[in-house]
């Protein structure tokens, strides 16, 4: 999605969110994320409260990915990535039965995710980020990652 940007001399002004363009997405939960150079999250979704997504980048660059994981879908296990930042000011809509992950590109990075339905900590998987069977070319080699994230589970075990 590439919201409404309003430039002048002064900087600009950006609308992040509005109602008439994300009807379907009913957002109820804003989170916040900051991260540094070489950090990896991802892939995560939720199997209670599955939660679609509306991601973007306030300070910094991220290389974001979505990933459908729904077993029936003809797409199943394929990839997309989009370059994010605060200059592009591009946001990217993840749908349920999507996972999602990103690295984060520059020194710092703040990304703000707006959520249809609230964080279930209960539900959470982590799909291991450099699963074969996906083949996300990320553009780091030797990523930071949590140890959940890193102990992730392939993709066919999760289907």
């Amino acid at each position: 999605m590439k919201p409404r940007i309003f430039p002048d001399a002064r900087g600009y002004f950006y609308e992040c969110h509005r109602l008439s363009d994300t009807r379907t997405l009913p957002l109820v939960q804003s989170n916040l994320c900051r991260s540094r150079r070489g950090v990896l999250r991802g892939l995560h979704l939720q199997k209670v409260q599955p939660q679609a997504k509306l991601v973007s980048v306030v300070r910094g660059a991220i290389f974001d990915v979505a990933v459908d994981v729904r077993p029936q879908s003809p797409t199943f296990g394929q990839w997309r990535g989009f370059r994010l930042d605060d200059e592009n000011h591009h946001q990217l809509y993840i749908p349920i039965g999507f996972a999602h992950g990103y690295c984060v590109l520059s020194e710092e990075a703040d990304i703000l995710y707006q959520c249809s339905d609230y964080y279930h900590p209960g539900s959470e998987v982590s799909i291991l980020w450099n699963d074969s069977d996906i083949g996300i070319e990320w553009p780091v080699s030797d990523p930071i990652l949590s140890q959940k994230d890193a102990l992730g589970i392939p993709l066919q075990e999760y289907a």
